[in-house]
């Protein structure tokens, strides 16, 4: 019965070790991140108890990313903005290309094509190495219309405040779920967007958008508030109907690689 007792121990063990070794750790707050930074003096999410940017705020759950780190070929007919080679299809030049990505650098990026209803294609890497926790982490954004954005961080192993994480309507909504692969690979994002309509100067319709980060659905069409604003509540104002990509400068080295244009084919809108 000993011999018995000792075997089942030492066979659960085995068990226990083999479905850790199976299932590692992932996403979790890093030993050096004691706190998560964020602002809980600034007005309340509608409809929510939380505040914008609030660090108290549920942390999305991990998502598998779906995603090999693979260039994903534009669709016949899509609108090449950057292919790795040159800046022409972009208004700031200072932005240095490196292995056929372009880096972030001094000033923002904007495109020279305007776009309005649209399928945009990212992919985007925040390299190893980087000091700080949070919003340190890689610090940049892709914007629709230079007024909606996509928050673009590393958000493995990394935590901030949610509506400021990677894949989140800045400010607005956190992403579904964090599907974040580990700095120094590619990331993709599919952004489908619907843009704000207004007639006589007032909002007919906002902004929609249902985004996929590697491959895993993070907002389901669901509508912008107003264009993205840090630590204030967002609301419409008039403006035209096309708008540049804006890609954001944080003062992080983030690499964007393989960017392209699709005309939307998705019905985002409000469910009639």
């Amino acid at each position: 019965m000993r011999n018995f007792a000792v075997l089942l121990c030492v066979s659960l063990a085995l068990t226990t070790n083999l479905a850790l070794a199976e299932t590692p750790a992932k996403n979790e707050r890093q030993a050096g991140q004691e706190t998560i930074k964020g602002s809980s003096d600034t007005p309340m999410q509608p409809e929510t108890k939380w505040h914008i940017h609030d660090p108290n705020r549920p942390q999305p759950p991990v998502a598998e990313p779906k995603y090999d780190g693979k260039p994903v070929p534009a669709p016949a007919g899509a609108s090449i903005l950057f292919a790795g080679s040159d800046l022409d299809k972009w208004k700031n030049k200072n932005w240095p290309i490196k292995d056929h990505a372009m880096v972030a650098g001094k000033g923002g990026q904007h495109s020279l094509e305007e776009f309005g209803d649209v399928h945009l294609h990212v992919e985007w890497m925040v390299p190893e190495g980087l000091k700080g926790w949070g919003q340190h982490q890689g610090n940049s954004g892709v914007f629709l219309m230079n007024k909606y954005e996509i928050q673009v961080l590393n958000c493995w192993a990394n935590r901030t405040y949610p509506d400021g994480m990677a894949g989140a309507m800045y400010g607005q909504y956190p992403p579904l779920v964090n599907a974040c692969r580990p700095p120094g690979q590619w990331q993709s994002y599919d952004i489908h967007f619907k843009a704000p309509v207004f007639k006589e100067g007032k909002l007919v319709s906002p902004a929609y958008v249902t985004a996929y980060f590697n491959n895993v659905l993070i907002q389901d069409n669901q509508a912008f508030r107003g264009p993205t604003v840090w630590r204030r509540a967002a609301k419409y104002t008039p403006h035209g109907p096309k708008g540049s990509v804006h890609l954001q400068s944080h003062g992080a080295p983030v690499h964007y690689r393989n960017i392209w244009a699709a005309k939307l084919t998705k019905e985002l809108g409000a469910k009639k």
